[in-house]
This record gives C-alpha cells, sequence and structure tokens, in this order.
C-alpha cells in the first residue's frame, strides 16, 4: 500500500460526479421523535467518474491508470472541480484567503486549512495535497515571498523563522483530494462502435 502522487487525468474528472457524505445515525423513538448522532466527525469525499468519459481514448487512459494503481491497492491524488482552491470558485487564489494560524514566536510549521462557514457554524478542512506552485501565504497580511516551504505530499507549511506571537498566518492555494479506486473490478461495455463504457467507477477519499 502506497500513495501515488500523480493525479487523474484532469479532462475526465471534469465530467465525475459526486461530492462530501457524512455518516449520520437517525433513531426514530416511539413518540415519533428523532436522536441523531454523527458517527463521523468529518466528511468523506466519493466520486463516480465513469461520467467524465466521453471517447475509446479516455477509457484506454482510466484502464491503465487504474492498472498502475493496482486498483485500490495504491492511493491518488484527484480534483474536484467543485471545491479545488481556498478562494471562492469566481475569485483567484490570495494569501488572505484561508487562516491556517496565529504566530507564538516559537512554532514554525502550520498545516493548511480550508474553514465551510454557514451562518454562525463552521467546519475546517485539513489539506494535505496543495497543488505544486499554487501555494501564496501572508503574515498579518502581508505575502510573503521567501522564508517559507511547503510540502506539497502532507499539506505542511514551514517558516525559517518563527512568526511573532498573535500574527495572523493566511494563505491560498489550490488542492487535490487524495483517494483510491474504491472498486478492484472494472466492467467495461463494448457497444456496436466498440467505443466501450463503463457504468461505474467509485474513488473514495483516503483520510488518515
Amino acid at each position: 500500500m502506497a500513495f501515488h502522487e500523480v493525479r487523474f487525468p484532469d479532462n475526465i474528472s471534469r465530467g465525475a460526479r459526486g461530492g462530501p457524505e457524512r455518516r449520520t445515525q437517525v433513531v426514530e423513538l416511539a413518540s415519533g421523535d428523532e436522536e441523531r448522532n454523527a458517527s463521523w466527525a468529518n466528511s468523506r469525499r466519493r466520486y463516480d467518474v465513469a461520467y467524465g468519459i466521453r471517447r475509446a481514448d479516455d477509457l484506454a487512459a482510466v484502464v491503465a491508470f487504474f492498472e498502475a494503481r493496482n486498483g485500490r491497492l495504491h492511493g491518488f491524488r484527484f480534483k474536484d472541480w467543485a471545491d479545488y482552491k481556498s478562494s471562492q470558485p469566481s475569485q483567484p487564489v490570495a494569501p488572505t484567503d484561508q487562516l491556517i494560524g496565529t504566530g507564538n514566536g516559537a512554532v514554525t510549521s502550520f498545516t493548511l486549512l480550508k474553514h465551510y462557514a454557514s451562518g454562525a457554524q463552521n467546519w475546517t478542512r485539513a489539506i494535505a495535497k496543495p497543488v505544486a506552485g499554487s501555494v501564496r501565504l501572508a503574515l498579518n497580511g502581508v505575502e510573503q515571498m521567501s522564508g517559507w516551504s511547503v510540502d506539497t505530499t502532507n499539506g505542511v507549511v514551514t517558516f525559517t523563522i518563527a512568526p511573532g506571537a498573535g500574527v495572523p498566518i493566511t494563505a491560498g492555494f489550490e488542492f487535490d483530494v487524495p483517494v483510491r479506486f474504491d472498486s478492484d473490478t472494472l466492467d467495461v461495455t463494448l457497444g456496436l462502435e466498440r467505443l466501450g463504457s463503463i457504468t461505474s467507477i467509485p474513488l473514495v477519499e483516503i483520510r488518515r
């Protein structure tokens, strides 16, 4: 089992179907009231990339990608076109997009984060697979062109000198989702024109 730092073909993932899921236990009481409990603290994303296959070449690319990953064995990167950057979909990435921490004068490493807010509620997602060359950082709103590095395999930003106490640290970035195939079988159907199709190619997010 390993993780391959390679991205699923963008032209196929663009037509994929899927998104986040959560696991909630709902118990209906004798009175008709409900009790709901969250089994998962965080969401997990699922996709079906069969919808992105439009040509025989697309099908061949998916089969090759599947074989190279040994089916479900190895993970890989996937671009979720509905949610792949720190900014709003209509806006470019900016170094002040997301708050990732506050300096204390000692800590030098911070994990990239994305916040999802609605009303007074907020959920924070750790970003493990930023896209190389896309990360921008700011200290107290001022972009930092040097003095830091980012590990694109785990989403950790490291400063050469620890940010000062009380200094807000923000970041902007594009990112991929770490996923794996959720089936060890590709069920290919060959049509009259022999272009071929696959009824379902499920992917599931890898959570560590």
